[in-house]
């Protein structure tokens, strides 16, 4: 049987084989359900079939098990049962091309941006700013695009600050905004930050978006997956702020695509709730709005989370395929919570959809997708298909082995220090130094002379080199926060 423009997620009661349009995976979705129901299983199985259509893949591996897609299955028990009862798919276990990622550098290749990439936005929802301490954020941010001062890594920004702090006549019209207490309070959430590790988040070389979308030399989709087993549990908000970036910076970078065959990218964003949990609400907005939006950019976001209720109605109104996963309903709340995800699946007269989202053994689901013409589909209650790769994950030699036969092993691994707002300011505190004892003669003022215009023309040209990049960051940044609620 051949399913070549679909998804095969698995067969339904009727013993039929259930589908989802490849063309449709932009429309986002949602993977749901109560913990050891079987998600880990259909994450990998999404990921396969993504994979063999050529689709890209970016994955949030939070439990280290989806790491198994890149070595070869092999069946037995209940998932070698489960394959012999659907003759018709053609299981064919296999390895899937994948590029393993940790922030930390621990577990895969680092995985950095830059706090200018990053913009003052999303650094302020990653600090926890207050109102006013996001305006000062701002303002500094203003004072580093002025400047031509790349801001790179954490020493970068904290640079800045004491650089303010020392001359606050550079802030011009902003300098009410920075204030002696807003300085001592952007440092010491950038202290807390660097407490969690977030320091090996910022730096460079930066991920490269076309490193994510370059296929595997047979064609087939490459699948990154981020380990964030430690990352979601030490610093969840570090987790989710990254999520963020990425989703702008593919929204911002890639051109528009329409209605296309399939996508390029799928993401799946795990622990979800963790992007709208204590996030701003006019970010949280703007976050609405960016997942409408980027579906016409060939990105399909999929959500990964214990219940629907974790996510706002209004991203829930856009997913297209949603797949539930059994959940338990002992209390009153969680009861009402139950009857509210059945009632958001369009009825099947065959079954009761409420009673089924109880009554789903593990590897089952409740899945409502689209049909081709873009509407709704009814329920249907499905046994997902085994993944063709290892259910479970990689040893340490095994991860080892797939990280030095990378393609990308040697690009990322070292990292870069280059010039930034650090080495800028620190050379014009030295240079300061240098002038100020000589300045009452009248040689010393030749000399300072010389001095300053050594060092505006060292200036000049180090903004010259960092012009084409920090003008791009700050069109992006503007484009962003017409859509994030930025200010310019």
């Amino acid at each position: 049987m051949k399913h070549n423009d679909r998804v095969v997620l698995g067969v339904d009661a009727t013993g039929e084989a259930n589908t989802h349009p490849l063309r449709l995976i932009n429309r986002h979705g949602l993977v749901a359900g109560a913990t050891g129901t079987g998600k880990t299983v259909t994450l990998q199985r999404l990921a396969e079939q993504f994979s063999n259509a050529g689709i890209s893949v970016f994955a949030a591996d939070i439990k280290g098990d989806l790491c198994g897609l890149g070595a070869t299955g092999a069946p037995q028990g209940k998932i070698a049962e489960r394959i012999a009862d659907m003759p018709w798919l053609a299981h064919q276990p296999q390895a899937y091309p994948v590029t393993l990622w940790d922030v930390y550098g621990l577990s895969g290749h680092p995985l950095r941006t830059t706090l200018t990439e990053m913009g003052p936005l999303l650094l302020g929802s990653l600090l926890e700013l207050t109102d006013s301490q996001q305006a000062a954020l701002y303002a500094a941010f203003k004072v580093a695009d002025r400047e031509g001062l790349l801001l790179l890594d954490l020493k970068d920004l904290k640079a800045l600050l004491g650089h303010l702090k020392a001359q606050p006549e550079v802030l011009g019209e902003d300098a009410a905004l920075l204030t002696n207490a807003s300085s001592q309070a952007l440092l010491r959430r950038l202290a807390g930050l660097e407490q969690q590790g977030a320091e090996a988040l910022f730096g460079e070389p930066v991920l490269a978006l076309e490193d994510i979308l370059q296929p595997a030399h047979d064609g087939r989709g490459r699948i990154h997956l981020l380990d964030a087993s430690r990352l979601v549990h030490q610093a969840p908000k570090i987790y989710a702020t990254f999520l963020l970036w990425l989703l702008a910076e593919l929204f911002e970078q890639l051109p528009e695509r329409g209605d296309a065959d399939r996508p390029l990218l799928a993401l799946f964003f795990d622990e979800a709730h963790l992007l709208f949990n204590d996030t701003p609400k006019a970010l949280q907005d703007r976050l609405v709005q960016v997942v409408r939006l980027i579906r016409s950019k060939g990105v399909g976001v999929y959500f990964v989370t214990q219940s629907p209720a974790d996510l706002p109605d209004d991203v829930l109104a856009q997913l297209g395929l949603r797949i539930q996963h059994g959940l338990r309903a002992y209390t009153v709340k969680e009861q009402k919570a139950l009857r509210a995800v059945a009632e958001g699946f369009r009825a099947n007269p065959a079954f009761s959809a409420l009673d089924s989202l109880v009554d789903l053994g593990i590897g089952e689901a409740l899945v409502g997708g689209l049909e081709d013409n873009g509407t709704p589909a009814m329920a249907q209650r499905v046994a997902i298909a085994p993944p063709e790769s290892r259910v479970g994950p990689l040893d340490d030699e095994e991860r080892r082995a797939l990280i030095a036969d990378s393609p990308l092993r040697t690009r990322y691994e070292k990292a870069i220090d280059r010039e930034s707002a650090y080495e800028i300011l620190r050379e014009r505190v030295g240079q300061a130094s240098k002038i100020e004892p000589q300045k009452n003669t009248p040689a010393s003022k030749n000399e300072a002379g010389d001095a300053f215009g050594d060092l505006a023309e060292r200036m000049f040209k180090s903004a010259m080199r960092q012009a084409a990049s920090q003008l791009g960051r700050q069109l992006a940044r503007g484009l962003m926060g017409s859509l994030l609620g930025g200010k310019r």
